[in-house]
């Protein structure tokens, strides 16, 4: 990519001083001017990708920018404007409201009537926009008013109108690698111009490398954590992993529980379980435990895992972790979360069977299907004797007291007899009931055509 491709200078970009007598973060300083300077997401900046060729070609349309903090996001949304020769107007649906967007669309328009130039609008966080609000923006992006280009680290599909999907494509940011992030803070160590390459301070690798491990790919945290153990050393002295990890202290784990990683994360741990990682388990309850989620909510999902994954391939497992949930609510953190972890380990170790999970449902369908068949009298109650005159009960017979414990009858409908909802699988104390339940089935067959039991 040419140097024609650079940016427009960014007011925070620069090194004079600001009002309370300190520089620009050094994030803001190091942002990429050029698209070439970007780190990262080929996949959606590669040649060829739908997005390179709108830079290239500066055909811009309206489209949503979603990723994770510190992707680029606002990066290449400048990088539009520079391309489209359209005015840029940048505002925040964290700071800013509905008021201040009709603003801004009356203004284009006039601009649009005076001079024919377009406007971006570059919605920062759109998702924080409710559904009503967000509807502001269509007619304004039909009609050509304004190229609309939202970011957003949430998952548009859950966040963002359809009506509005439809007319912005959505492209996906991902997190930078180690590498990336690795790469940025040398360049930031370098640049005399933007960065601390006339600062004299030097950073040891293993420093560098803690702070690309502990940035969860964010490009603005890996570069706060450098401009802080810069801070932690004097003129010209040596950031070392023991001053990284001072400047590090605590990091929060990238985790919401009200967004799209709380159910990732969820969908990693039951995944997990049901594909017997025992590993994987563990690490997945330990990044939603330390990521602050509820650890009754783990402990409830766990018990799901013992009936839906399960089973009876191993009955124990709902014993077990419904004794996990008591012994965390009995205990608290952090010793009940050992319970907790014994499950999970019991879950991922166990064997699987489903087949009560599918058997269920099938029969909730067919309950709907048939919810007027009626029950066959012989197994229906009869606490009066005017029942039993009417044929209640008449023909049942007490298992107990039959041959192999078991009475030759039917007890389903009989429109559905014979149907099969419950089929037991291969797999633990399932086997053993398949061959029970096959042997029940002959008997009462036998029962049927007239042989002896």
């Amino acid at each position: 990519m040419s140097d024609e491709l650079e940016l427009f200078p960014d007011p925070e970009e620069r090194m004079e001083p600001t009002e309370d007598g300190g520089h620009a973060p050094l994030a803001a300083r190091m942002r990429p001017r050029r698209l070439d300077d970007l780190r990262g997401q080929e996949e959606v900046l590669g040649p060829g990708t739908p997005l390179r060729k709108m830079l290239e070609g500066g055909a811009i349309g309206s489209c949503i920018l979603w990723g994770p903090p510190g992707s680029g996001k606002t990066t290449v949304a400048r990088l539009l404007a520079r391309r489209s020769d359209a005015s840029f107007v940048s505002f925040s649906a964290v700071t800013e409201g509905v008021a201040r967007v009709r603003e801004v669309i009356a203004e284009a328009r006039t601009r649009r009537r005076a001079s024919g130039r377009r406007t971006i609008l570059f919605c920062d966080e759109i998702h924080r926009f409710n559904r009503a609000q967000q509807d502001a923006f269509l007619p304004h992006v039909e009609d050509g008013t304004v190229i609309l280009v939202g970011a957003t680290t949430e998952n548009p599909s859950f966040e963002v109108n359809r009506p509005l999907l439809s007319r912005a494509p959505v492209f996906i940011f991902r997190p930078l690698s180690e590498d990336d992030l690795l790469g940025l803070l040398r360049d930031a160590l370098r640049d005399e111009e933007r960065g601390l390459g006339g600062s004299g301070i030097e950073v040891d690798d293993d420093a560098l490398t803690l702070f690309a491990q502990a940035s969860d790919g964010d490009a603005r945290r890996a570069l706060g954590l450098l401009e802080a153990s810069a801070g932690l050393v004097e003129a010209e002295g040596t950031v070392t992993l023991e001053v990284a990890r001072e400047a590090l202290q605590h990091r929060f784990a990238v985790y919401d529980k009200s967004g799209e990683e709380h159910y990732n994360l969820i969908s990693a741990l039951h995944k997990s379980v049901r594909g017997g990682d025992p590993d994987a388990a563990l690490y997945w309850l330990a990044r939603m435990l330390r990521g602050g989620e509820d650890p009754l909510y783990l402990a409830r999902r766990l018990v799901r895992m013992a009936v839906e994954d399960v089973g009876l391939a191993d009955p124990g497992a709902l014993e077990l972790t419904v004794a996990a949930w008591r012994s965390y609510h009995f205990l608290g953190s952090p010793e009940g979360e050992l319970a907790l972890a014994e499950a999970a380990v019991y879950l991922a170790s166990a064997p699987k069977s489903n087949r009560v999970y599918v058997g269920w449902k099938k029969a909730m369908a067919l309950a709907e299907e048939t919810a007027g068949a009626p029950v066959p009298m012989h197994i229906r109650n009869a606490p009066t004797s005017e029942m039993k005159e009417w044929g209640y009960g008449e023909g049942y017979r007490y298992d107990p007291d039959e041959p192999d414990g078991l009475a030759r009858q039917d007890y389903l409908p009989e429109e559905l007899a014979g149907r099969r909802l419950y089929e037991p699988g291969s797999a633990g104390l399932e086997e053993a009931i398949a061959e029970r339940l096959s042997r029940w089935r002959e008997l009462r067959q036998g029962h049927e055509s007239g042989e002896s039991g």
